[in-house]
């Protein structure tokens, strides 16, 4: 099942639950895959890596209003934000662990052949496409400035 149909099933499933906050979150993520699906440049359809990107996008966007909020001493409204970024996060594989990271990061190192800091464009452009969803580009850019140093 792709992801638009999934999000769609818990759509349903969370309105029978009465569950308000997921509702609000998973029509969040159905409008942003819609507009993905009706943005210039895509046939109409929703790829899976589409939907991951969008996913991704909007997990950042509320971790970074819930901290705003919490340095606004605005709590409440930071707790939302988090709440709804969990259920986003929900559809996201499990992130890496620093460990996982820097293996996966040492493999792409040796794939692409970097030996240098000057070499860290290349890594970061496989990088950032391989691990997608999986890490933040501030972690793996700060790994890999580490490892190739």
């Amino acid at each position: 099942m792709d992801f638009y149909s999934q999000v769609d099933a818990d759509i349903k499933a969370a309105m029978l639950a009465k569950d308000r906050l997921r509702l609000q979150a998973l029509r969040g993520i159905k409008k942003e895959f819609i507009e993905g699906k009706t943005a210039p440049g895509s046939n109409g359809e929703l790829t899976d890596e589409a939907a991951m990107k969008i996913l991704v996008k909007m997990a950042k966007q509320r971790r970074e209003s819930a901290r705003i909020y919490q340095e606004q001493n605005r709590p409440e409204l930071a707790q939302t934000e988090l709440d709804e970024c969990a259920v986003i996060e929900a559809y996201l594989p499990k992130a890496l662990s620093d460990e996982e990271l820097t293996e996966e990061l040492k493999k792409i190192i040796a794939q692409v052949g970097a030996s240098s800091p000057a070499d860290m464009g290349k890594v970061m452009g496989v990088a950032t496409k391989a691990l997608a969803g999986r890490a933040d580009g501030r972690a793996i850019s700060a790994k890999v400035r580490e490892l190739l140093a």
